[in-house]
């Protein structure tokens, strides 16, 4: 079945064509470990786990790359600012390898909370500042780059077209607030690819310009080709990266070695929070561990992102996060009550079911869709373990375990409350409005809250 992705390059949904039938290499843009992940930066690498999880499910191997940033990465996405690295060690009061080391940690445990599908080499730009400084010279030997008193510049100038993956034209870029004012640059929208180190700065190596370190957007250029080559299939990162970092990236790649590195360019769009954007200023940027605390799994939250496709804004509150955690929950039980059923479904059924499925996430990621296959089966009448393996193979593509505790509800909600519930599904099929409603208040009188949704019956005690 063919797979279709939108791809950022092109500004259309393509049909996937890999470089190899066998196997897809892919880069994406890791953390900068110098602080806690949030649920917004997690969104995008719930994206990265569905899109292995998708190219998996095809019958695809992978060769997937992300990094670790721990040096390089300045306040401004530009060339502003502290080392975000040494600002949280100087804070924090220790140096920026254990600042790295310590929530580096923290980002993977995050990650296996979230059951996301790792990349097959996860790589520190510290371990790459050869192959990061070979690249530098290249771009200067073939005549992209140039010398200032403060580092070494790219000059986009040079180039063919400049930016390739966003609509802003370099006029725009200009005046938009990435643009440092510096006498020495060529031009004002060239942009740092190696810093020199001032005298106090931490995190400096050898080079031909004396003691200095990388730019933030040298990292993965030269980090992907190290490992995937110098043409790959696949990059990604959140759309905050397509203006800036992305835009340098292929720039960078272009004065090394020619082109552009990767076929496809797709990017996870921003989670918004109430309505807004997340901000520290108005205490709205949560971690999982705060989703914890009120209750949230890692999971439900993984389950609340399947809710919008991947390239339109999502809007978190808690309130929708909790009524995802009711639906995960109930996934879990209905993956139960198949395991536990005895009734025969023809294989038309299974197949029409998967058929859906594939075809919703071969269609650029639409989880949305896919999840509404997903509740179909769950709700299906007849009770089979057929339906029940079905689900295990869709949640190759979800990762949200819902084998796991499977009669965490069962076990919760006593027998007669389960038995009320029943009953009243069975008068609401039956459109016997008074019978439902004086079950409703039966279940109340037990301490019971029942709210009927689209995907059915959701119960919780009061």
């Amino acid at each position: 079945m063919e797979i279709y992705f939108y791809n950022t390059l092109t500004h259309k949904k393509e049909e996937f064509k890999p470089i190899n039938e066998e196997k897809i290499k892919m880069y994406s843009c890791g953390p900068t470990v110098y602080s806690y992940a949030h649920i917004g930066n997690f969104r995008t690498y719930i994206f990265m786990d569905s899109l292995r999880r998708v190219l998996k499910y095809n019958g695809y191997k992978m060769k997937h790359v992300m990094n670790i940033t721990d040096v390089g990465h300045l306040t401004s996405d530009a060339d502003t600012g502290e080392d975000k690295m040494e600002k949280a060690a100087k804070k924090e009061g220790k140096n920026p390898r254990e600042i790295a080391e310590h929530y580096t940690n923290i980002f993977m445990k995050d990650i296996e909370n979230l059951n996301i599908d790792m990349p097959e080499i996860i790589t520190k730009a510290t371990d790459n500042i050869p192959q990061m400084l070979e690249m530098v010279q290249e771009i200067v030997k073939n005549g992209y780059g140039y010398e200032t008193s403060t580092g070494i510049y790219f000059d986009v100038s040079k180039l063919d077209k400049y930016p390739v993956l966003s609509n802003n034209s370099v006029e725009g870029q200009e005046a938009g607030a990435r643009i440092e004012v510096d006498s020495e640059k060529k031009n004002p929208y060239d942009f740092a690819i190696w810093i020199k180190a001032p005298e106090n700065h931490i995190m400096k190596w050898d080079s031909p310009w004396g003691k200095s370190y990388p730019g933030w957007h040298i990292e993965c250029s030269a980090m992907g080709r190290r490992y995937l080559g110098e043409n790959f299939d696949i990059h990604t990162g959140g759309v905050d990266h397509i203006p800036i970092h992305h835009e340098n990236e292929i720039a960078q790649c272009k004065g090394a070695f020619g082109h552009n590195p990767a076929s496809y360019w797709m990017h996870c769009e921003f989670l918004l929070v109430d309505g807004g954007k997340m901000s520290k200023s108005l205490g709205n940027i949560y971690t999982l561990d705060q989703l914890q605390e009120q209750g949230i799994e890692p999971l439900a939250y993984k389950l609340f992102c399947y809710s919008s496709h991947y390239r339109n804004k999502l809007n978190f509150t808690f309130e929708g996060a909790k009524a995802n955690q009711i639906s995960l929950n109930r996934l879990r039980q209905g993956y139960a009550n198949h395991k536990n059923g005895e009734e025969n479904v023809d294989e038309s059924t299974i197949k029409e079911f998967e058929k859906r499925f594939h075809q919703a996430i071969n269609d650029d990621l639409n989880m949305p869709l896919a999840m509404g296959v997903v509740w179909e089966v769950v709700r299906f009448e007849k009770k089979s373990p057929k339906l029940a393996e079905l689900l295990l193979k869709f949640d190759t593509v979800l990762g949200l375990k819902i084998d796991e505790n499977p009669q965490q509800q069962t076990e919760s909600i006593p027998e007669e409350v389960q038995k009320i519930i029943e009953e009243r599904n069975l008068a609401r099929k039956e459109k016997n409005w008074a019978e439902s409603d004086r079950l409703r208040d039966k279940l109340q009188e037990l301490g019971y809250t029942v709210k009927d949704t689209k995907e059915g019956t959701e119960i919780s005690k009061t």
